[in-house]
């Protein structure tokens, strides 16, 4: 039969890991996976956590919404009469300065973190351009309605670590965090060396059809 980690495999296992099965701990459990679910999202980057997002411009409107979830940016690029065209990423202050007044409309050339929930747009769009957002997500959360999800399936080892790392401060066991930690670590070492053989196939195939 083959295993597969759920929501609700994980919390037995994180039990029976950590060899506690008080009350209090078994409360802690969904929290301390919220917790690793959040760290992954802030220190793992790979294929398997990147997302594309489509849509169009708001002409007027120099900011965008982020997709729910977002972590990180990867890139943003237009649709224009000219072809695709990459936005680069500047600061806000950078870009504030390089377009005073955002009244004025043009082809956009640059993009800047304006809060947590949107990107701000120099030039102010001149029309709806089509746009694709390549960027890092957090997935969707785990819960009792919401089972697996791609670290379920395709990284159990790694949350399975960084949930019991998440667990030794309210267990009180240093040496085990450092135990864990080293775990936590091989799983993300692991996900990126498939990262980079996944490139190398990729660079491979790419010389053998030339």
């Amino acid at each position: 039969m083959t295993q597969a980690m759920t929501y609700d495999s994980l919390l037995s296992d994180v039990e029976l890991y950590a060899n506690n099965s008080s009350a209090d701990f078994i409360a802690q459990i969904p929290r301390l996976v919220m917790m690793a679910e959040n760290r992954i999202a802030s220190e793992v980057r790979g294929l398997g956590l990147q997302r594309y997002a489509t849509g169009a411009l708001s002409q007027d409107d120099p900011t965008l919404a982020k997709p729910s979830r977002w972590r990180e940016t990867v890139s943003i690029n237009l649709t224009t009469s000219t072809g695709r065209v990459f936005l680069q990423q500047r600061s806000y202050d950078y870009c504030r300065a390089f377009w005073p007044d955002p009244t004025l409309t043009e082809e956009p050339r640059y993009y800047a973190d304006y809060d947590y929930e949107h990107f701000f747009l120099v030039a102010t769009p001149d029309s709806d351009y089509p746009f694709e957002l390549a960027y890092y997500e957090r997935p969707e959360p785990l819960s009792d309605t919401t089972q697996t999800s791609w670290t379920t399936q395709y990284a159990p080892q790694l949350l399975l670590y960084a949930t019991l790392l998440e667990a030794q401060p309210f267990l009180k066991n240093p040496d085990q965090a450092k135990q864990f930690m080293e775990l936590y670590k091989q799983a993300v070492a692991q996900l990126g060396q498939e990262d980079v053989r996944r490139v190398q196939d990729r660079a491979a195939g790419a010389r053998r059809d030339v």
